[in-house]
């Protein structure tokens, strides 16, 4: 009889971050006594039963830190590529030495640091509770009014916000799934803007699970104490 599928995460976390305007990238610059990106993934360790991690980058002192603050943990590494779609996929590459094509993955940002334990928890359940379900991403309703302007940046209308969601991270697939996704798509020159597009134009219908808005992507300088304020709530910092 065949075991359970496993559970594994890949962070990719080798962008630049340049709308920071910081000497480094974003995910490496600290809130507390930990950087943005070890508060990501300290959060996916929360996950029971995560058997191993992918880190993607290509800093090789960032894997090191990673190995000294979780030192039973297991984690593989893997060389950034071109852009983010890239750098998953070299992270999956990675993982499928290790992993079975049906085993579960979670790609998440390491630039999301404030993401929920409820929230991660939520989102593996809901979706290995689904028999032969394709996976699913953690996203929130958009409640803001939308409007769609032109080059000049004119309002030609505001769009119907019923049924618009906020994507957001870890985005949860099967390995082989996701792998086969990834590739096809960039063959076909598809943009990738996340691992939930990349199976969309492969033709699957990821589902939606309801997050928190606190589980928000660090971008601009003003993020960096927003996000410590959520994590202060949190008791994580």
């Amino acid at each position: 009889m065949n075991s359970r599928p496993a559970l594994w995460a890949v962070v990719p976390a080798a962008g630049v971050g340049s709308r920071m305007g910081s000497a480094v990238p974003k995910q490496f610059l600290r809130l507390g006594s930990l950087t943005v990106l070890e508060h990501a993934i300290d959060a996916l360790w929360r996950i029971p039963g995560l058997a191993g991690l992918v880190l993607v980058s290509n800093d090789a002192a960032a894997a090191q830190a990673l190995e000294r603050i979780f030192p039973e943990r297991r984690i593989l590494s893997a060389a950034g590529g071109a852009q983010r779609c890239h750098s998953v996929l070299n992270g999956l590459r990675t993982l499928q030495q290790q992993a079975r094509d049906d085993d579960w993955v979670l790609v998440h940002d390491a630039a999301r640091p404030c993401v929920r334990a409820a929230d991660l928890h939520k989102l593996v359940d809901t979706l290995t509770a689904i028999d032969n379900g394709i996976g699913g991403l953690l996203g929130v309703p958009v409640s803001d009014t939308i409007k769609r302007t032109a080059a000049d940046r004119r309002i030609e209308t505001t769009v119907e916000r019923e049924g618009l969601w906020h994507a957001q991270t870890p985005q949860m697939f099967r390995l082989g799934e996701l792998l086969t996704a990834l590739q096809q798509a960039l063959a076909d020159g598809f943009e990738v803007t996340d691992e939930a597009s990349a199976m969309e134009h492969a033709g699957h219908r990821p589902l939606m699970v309801e997050g928190h808005a606190d589980n928000f992507k660090i971008t601009r300088p003003e993020d960096l104490p927003l996000a410590e304020l959520y994590l202060k709530q949190q008791d994580r910092l």
